[in-house]
């Protein structure tokens, strides 16, 4: 894209009212318990037992898609790919897009940063200001995109049963993370204050990797 172009997708994200987008959308690891058998599967880079959750989520923090199941050891876009293959699986408008972090393609429906850029909210504190317009789009983006990341986290801080392994089968698992999902979204509706919030205000899970976009795999951690 020129730079006009990012001139006025950068626009667009400062004004959130004139996006035309579902949201966002990452994934995130859930610790499970699965047979001896299929640990290897199911570990993460970071030595842990978890499948790798998919969710996307609203401007106003609602979970719109949840699939959880795949292995920890499958990338974000592996399963995006096996989400999008579904019958009943995500579905993207058509003129709309979700907006994905560095460990996902480009691509109709799904608008990713700038490679190679500064990106995690972290690199915009202290009053950093970015020095052209890639880091400008990206600062935006990151902001934007943040909601997920305070879903995931306020999806956790709820529920315990998601912060360390149950031994139910995985099947059971995960209806239990979907379950809780729903959950979420009934307090997030019936309750005009959620005393939990504040605790996830701005949650940048990439901030413990790399600070370069496009310098760590295409899994989210």
């Amino acid at each position: 894209m020129d730079r006009r172009t990012f001139v006025v997708l950068c626009e667009l994200l400062r004004n959130t009212g004139r996006l035309k987008t579902d949201g966002a959308l990452d994934g995130t690891y859930i610790k499970v318990h699965v047979p001896e058998v299929s640990k290897p599967r199911f570990r993460t880079r970071k030595g842990e037992i978890a499948t790798n959750v998919l969710g996307a989520c609203s401007r106003d923090m609602l979970f719109t898609f949840v699939f959880p199941g795949w292995e920890g050891s499958a990338s974000d876009s592996r399963v995006l790919r096996d989400a999008l293959s579904r019958p009943t699986g995500l579905k993207v408008p058509t003129g709309c897009y979700y907006l994905v972090d560095g460990g996902y393609t480009n691509e109709e429906g799904f608008l990713a940063p700038y490679r190679g850029t500064r990106y995690h909210l972290s690199e915009w504190r202290d009053g950093r200001a970015p020095i052209n317009h890639e880091e400008y789009f990206n600062m935006k983006h990151a902001s934007a995109r943040n909601v997920i990341e305070r879903c995931f986290g306020l999806l956790k801080k709820h529920w315990a049963i998601l912060r360390s392994p149950s031994f139910y089968l995985i099947k059971t698992q995960c209806k239990i993370i979907v379950a809780c999902s729903l959950l979420h979204n009934l307090i997030r509706r019936e309750m005009t204050v959620d005393p939990l919030e504040h605790e996830v205000i701005e949650v940048d899970e990439d901030e413990v990797g790399n600070d370069i976009i496009g310098q760590a795999s295409s899994s989210q951690y």
